[in-house]
């Protein structure tokens, strides 16, 4: 971290620099041959090759030009002012972390060169420790991991609340684009800095906000101050427009320049957007746990919008890439015929820029040999990614959706476009949408901030507490006493808590949300026992793996894979139905199946009479044999990599299963659905009564063609009931 900081100086320096350099003290009709450069001092000029140090002026020529510039002047000073601010913020930087350090070797009894091996939670259980044992914290005898947590994430869970809550202005409807987001990193500093740690900010420390935005008297004047304070910092963004506009465009050609000519493919990848993850961040998540899930899907997730191809812009891109190609070719041979065309003026730049053309329209033209299930795949980047609205289950397949995917897993070019435009836009936020949006902000601190002891001010809803921030439409109905102001939005408290529950195993929950979690396991058990066996359910990964267009079906990805096709086998009649069903296995009975055989085979000590609620098996004793890993793969894993592996592939058996239920929920009373399959218009199946179970199963798999050997068995075992009537 300190080494990155330095050569963040380094390189800012170096960049003005070098810009400066290229600006103001090379002749560039000397370096491109425009001017005649007279080597003897004669009057015939000498036409030999140019060199470098013909272009280059000398010291005092190259000063005199940047003194003659106003504009570079001021640049110049300003850019030198940030570079101080930097470099004194990196030595303040430089005292924390030799803190750190040396608590790290002495307290904890890490040594700097070992911490590499040690994993977060093992430096969490030492540091739960040492609070026993040297009551660093004089305000509490213990610190519990949702206080380490906290202390951490302060800022942080404010911030992924406001976006849950919709309270930061950062949707918008444009008349020709429609509905965009807009968060970048400028824009998100500015909010930080008005917020928490700047001079007119709420907060009046790092772990206290200031005692007036407690008392709701003040309210209003409190609001008039901060919308006040935006509008300046507002106007402060537009003065600086021109120096942060220059930077941008910099650091975004030094950076990309070579990438684009190198890889010009590279500018159609996808990355996770800020605001994506923000929207996607669980409560009380770390930043390297919230990277590592977010790694996890980003293959799902860019396979399912290669899903969504265009005729129209697939036809374009194959006449560009013909017409393009066609040019390059001919200039490509005649370059190779005779060495002497690359000579020839801007020869060069038609090749590099018909290459560039040629890459950038097979990105547009899809693998014709490829078929996608966007509904199945959308339900595995929500595996991963555990949040989604309500609206995307079942329309998968349809533009809107895509759309509103882009905003969270966006293109590179698209997030290089958005930080270029932030210096124009962001003081155009500050100025006109955000001041309006004051009092609700000033209102939400003050609503959903709560004093811990030995912690300080934190935000309410990273308490996971069930009872005041439960959602009834996530399986908290009765349990919650919220109103829809308090509740969080899309389950996160609930898959918050159901997150750090598997993280964090001997973690003791609020009563509440023991209570939840205790409920969740029985309900699991209940639909486990309804359900197919998971020895079953895992037996079809590798055809679960290729329905899905898995390159594998390694662990979790095979286990995930087993489960989101279970609905899709037992409706098409890949796979022979168990009669003592009385519905084919839906996605939620799939997962229940495996989370149940998944807790019952890790076994270990109890943590109290909480230990058994769903998800809290990441620090037990890991069996020999696991359900969803391969021997060769266990004896690659170490046991940290292990359980790693295995609290993920469970949180995302949780994720689908809490997301199943809720979706059955929202559908009222009646037939339960039968997972993503039958939603998005499979051939639902008839309902069917105990003495007509065995009939109707063998009609049901007639009309299937799908069936295989078990259709035959079906058909004789029919001639047989027949002869005996």
């Amino acid at each position: 971290m300190m080494l990155s900081d330095v050569f963040e100086l380094v390189q800012f320096l170096f960049v003005v620099t070098f810009s400066t350099f290229l600006l103001c003290c090379v002749e560039y009709d000397v370096l491109f041959a425009n001017r005649p450069l007279n080597h003897t001092g004669g009057t015939a000029p000498d036409r030999s090759k140019v060199t470098l140090p013909d272009a280059i002026l000398p010291a005092p020529q190259c000063a005199q030009r940047i003194q003659a510039s106003g504009w570079i002047i001021f640049l110049l000073v300003m850019a030198a002012a940030f570079w101080l601010y930097r470099l004194v913020k990196v030595l303040c930087s430089l005292l924390s972390y030799w803190e750190i350090r040396t608590f790290y070797i002495k307290a904890l009894n890490i040594p700097s060169e070992a911490l590499c091996n040690y994993s977060w939670q093992e430096v969490q259980a030492r540091l739960i420790s040492l609070q026993r044992q040297q009551q660093m914290c004089v305000h509490k005898r213990e610190l519990t991991e949702l206080d380490i947590y906290h202390r951490i994430l302060r800022f942080k869970n404010y911030t992924v609340a406001m976006v849950n809550k919709s309270l930061l202005p950062v949707r918008f409807h444009l008349p020709l684009l429609g509905p965009v987001v807009f968060l970048t990193q400028g824009l998100k500093y500015n909010l930080e800095l008005l917020l928490f740690w700047g001079p007119g900010s709420l907060f009046q420390n790092k772990w206290s906000l200031r005692p007036q935005c407690k008392r709701a008297g003040a309210r209003r004047e409190l609001a008039q101050r901060l919308a006040r304070t935006m509008v300046l910092v507002g106007l402060a963004n537009l003065l600086l427009c021109p120096c942060v506009l220059v930077w941008q465009l910099l650091y975004a050609f030094f950076s990309y320049a070579e990438v684009i000519k190198r890889e010009p493919g590279s500018l159609g990848a996808r990355r996770w957007s800020l605001y994506g993850r923000h929207y996607l961040r669980h409560f009380n998540e770390l930043n390297h746990e919230l990277q590592a899930r977010l790694s996890r899907g980003y293959k799902p997730a860019t396979k399912y919008m290669n899903s969504f191809t265009s005729p129209l812009l697939t036809v374009l891109a194959k006449n560009v890439g013909f017409f393009a190609g066609s040019i390059l070719a001919v200039l490509i041979v005649l370059t190779v015929y005779d060495e002497d065309v690359l000579t020839v003026q801007h020869i060069l730049t038609a090749i590099t820029l018909l290459g560039l053309v040629v890459t950038v329209a097979r990105s547009f033209i899809p693998d014709e040999h490829t078929v996608w299930c966007p509904e199945q795949l959308l339900q595995r980047v929500l595996a991963h990614i555990h949040y989604m609205p309500d609206h995307w289950q079942g329309n998968a397949s349809r533009s809107e959706t895509r759309s509103e995917m882009a905003q969270l897993f966006q293109y590179k070019a698209v997030f290089i476009l958005e930080e270029l435009l932030s210096p124009i836009l962001t003081p155009l936020i500050l100025i006109f949408a955000l001041p309006s949006r004051a009092l609700d902000i000033v209102d939400f601190f003050r609503n959903f901030t709560v004093e811990v002891v030995g912690v300080g001010d934190i935000c309410s809803f990273a308490q996971l507490d069930i009872r005041n921030h439960g959602n009834p439409q996530w399986l908290s109905a009765g349990q919650t006493e919220a109103s829809v102001y308090q509740q969080a939005e899309n389950g996160k408290t609930e898959l918050s808590l159901m997150h750090f529950a598997i993280t964090n195993p001997r973690w003791q929950p609020p009563p509440q949300s023991e209570l939840f979690l205790s409920q969740l396991k029985e309900k699991v058990q209940q639909d486990a026992a309804a359900a197919p066996p998971a020895q079953r359910i895992l037996a079809e990964g590798p055809l679960g793996a290729s329905l899905l267009s898995e390159d594998s079906a390694a662990a979790p990805d095979g286990l995930l894979a087993s489960v989101l096709a279970r609905p899709i086998f037992s409706a098409s009649g890949l796979v022979s139905w168990d009669r003592r069903f009385t519905q084919p296995c839906s996605a939620a009975s799939a997962a229940a199946s495996v989370l149940a055989s998944l807790a019952s085979s890790l076994p270990g000590p109890a943590r109290g009479p909480a230990t058994d609620s769903p998800g809290c098996h990441s620090d037990r004793r890991l069996p020999e044999e696991s359900l969803f890993l391969s021997e060769s793969r266990l004896r690659s894993l170490s046991r940290s990599a292990l359980i790693t592996e295995v609290a993920s592939a469970e949180m995302s058996l949780h994720a689908i299963y809490l997301h199943e239920l809720h979706q059955q929920q929202q559908q009222g009373p009646g037939p339960q659905a039968v997972g993503v399959w039958m939603a998005t218009g499979a051939p639902k199946l008839p309902s069917m009564t105990a003495g007509s179970a065995a009939r109707a199963s063998q009609a049901q798999h007639r009309e299937m063609p799908l069936g295989g050997w078990a259709e035959e068995e079906e058909e004789e075992e029919e001639e047989e009931e027949q002869t005996t009537t």
